[in-house]
């Protein structure tokens, strides 16, 4: 068998590889609820994601939504509007309220803090969806941050951050070979990292699909210090990568997104899925949501949790909405190549199997709904939806493949993406959509699947690249009266 060129969203193209083959039983798992196959051999186009005899599916694009808890739990929650947790419009304010009082301006403000740190980050290059994820902040309550990232050590790394941006006491570490998101709410919170697994001695039909890792919620308190940990993948003993109904973590698409309720807490990541097919396995991609409660305890039965969602599924994202009381998620597939929401499919917006198809963040739209960034062919969009289909489209004149969406204040959303050797940045209305005031540039170098994060006092914050291997930057911009 011929290995297969798999071609990423945006025209990154990945190494040659060899997948598992892709039979019709594994059809069946990653159907719609209509009981509508998956996309296969003839209705899979992407460039490099052909579905043939003798070869699975390669999907595009990793992962991470912006999502956060509701302001009262963490001090940050995408889109939402409640009182308290953004400044007043009034120009006579001049600091927000909160434990930070950052400076707030007629029109926004960018700050960006170099942060030294104690040990080196992972690659920051390297941008597919199959690559590590180097680092990840969160907003916590009291208007700082936790930041995470990535070690050369084989540890994920966990700082906290004052209201400055700089680094304050000793950070902590847990043992990870990626990461994929953190969160905090007002005893700590939880990083979401991969571990190394095992495929165990099953027999594939064809091809390879290793390495076979899986995926933990990393509980820790306000000292860094570990809480609880749960996988949420599914490996056990009894129950390696290779064997039937086994839900891993391979090479392939398979990045995370949490979100919190202020006490359950929700991943939503890319997951490869297991089938028997007569004496051996096939191995496939798609999406799955697990909740696990403020214990730790894995909530199997919890309402939004599923199995498997979008059929090779990339960029997942999730949101907690507190006025419906859901954890929203929506993903890009090539399932008919579109932006959609899963468990069941649900098209947000019709895309096109050409290979530049990305989904961007979610965050809360205004009153009710929800807003996504998502692009095609280099230009970016913002849909507007509530169940299944968008019932506004906003083309932003924006020329780029990997657009961030997160929520900035009260009523109001920031969209940004690459520009040049930085990033530039829009404001936009939460209700309409429409833009508001001007484009602003952001110093520091962009990454296709990193998160900005949205922060109770109306600001929002993106870890980048340092000056060295050792640092990062902080961009942060400021609360808009």
């Amino acid at each position: 068998m011929k290995p297969l060129a798999v071609r990423r969203p945006g025209g990154r193209a990945s190494r040659a590889v060899l997948v598992a083959t892709l039979a019709v039983v594994g059809l069946a798992a990653c159907s719609t609820a209509s009981g509508t196959p998956a996309a296969g051999p003839a209705a899979d186009p992407v460039p490099g994601r052909q579905v043939a005899a003798g070869a699975s599916a390669a999907a595009p694009g990793p992962s991470g939504a912006a999502s956060a808890p509701p302001a009262a739990a963490a001090g940050a929650a995408p889109g939402a509007s409640a009182a308290g947790s953004a400044p007043s419009r009034s120009a006579a304010a001049a600091t927000t309220a909160g434990g930070c009082a950052r400076k707030v301006s007629a029109s926004p403000a960018v700050t960006i803090t170099q942060v030294s740190l104690p040990s080196k980050v992972a690659g920051y290059g390297p941008e597919g969806d199959t690559d590590n994820l180097p680092m990840a902040i969160a907003a916590r309550p009291d208007g700082g941050s936790w930041l995470a990232w990535l070690g050369t050590d084989g540890k994920v790394h966990l700082g906290r951050l004052g209201c400055d941006d700089k680094l304050v006491g000793t950070p902590t570490s847990f043992t990870g070979i990626d990461l994929q998101d953190v969160q905090a709410d007002a005893k700590g919170g939880v990083v979401l990292l991969t571990r190394k697994g095992d495929c165990g001695g099953g027999s594939l039909c064809g091809g390879t699909s290793s390495p076979c890792n899986t995926m933990h919620m990393i509980r820790f308190d306000l000292n860094g210090k570990l809480v609880w940990e749960r996988q949420v993948t599914n490996l056990t003993g009894g129950r390696t990568g290779y064997d039937d109904g086994a839900r891993f973590i391979w090479w392939y698409q398979h990045h995370g997104r949490l979100a919190t309720n202020g006490s359950d807490w929700a991943a939503y990541f890319g997951v490869a899925i297991t089938v028997k097919n007569g004496s051996c396995v096939d191995v496939h991609e798609g999406d799955r949501m697990q909740v696990v409660s403020a214990a730790g305890k894995l909530l199997s039965g919890h309402r939004d949790a599923f199995e498997v969602g979008c059929s090779h599924a990339w960029t997942s994202r999730v949101v907690w909405d507190p006025r419906t009381k859901r954890f929203v998620g929506v993903c890009a597939t090539d399932n008919a190549c579109r932006i959609a929401q899963p468990n069941p499919y649900r098209t947000v917006a019709a895309g096109t199997c050409d290979g530049t198809l990305f989904g961007g963040d979610l965050v809360l739209a205004k009153s009710s709904g929800y807003w996504t960034a998502w692009s095609q062919g280099g230009k970016v969009r913002l849909e507007r939806f509530t169940t299944g289909k968008s019932t506004s489209t906003i083309s932003t004149g924006v020329g780029s493949a990997h657009p961030h969406l997160v929520s900035y204040g009260a009523g109001r959303m920031l969209l940004s993406w690459q520009s040049g050797t930085g990033m530039a940045a829009q404001v936009y209305d939460a209700g309409t959509g429409k833009p508001v005031g001007a484009r602003l540039s952001i110093a520091v170098k962009d990454h296709s699947y990193q998160a900005f994060k949205a922060y109770a006092d109306g600001s929002a914050a993106y870890p980048a690249a340092g000056a060295s291997a050792s640092a990062v930057r902080i961009a942060r911009v400021l609360p808009q009266a």
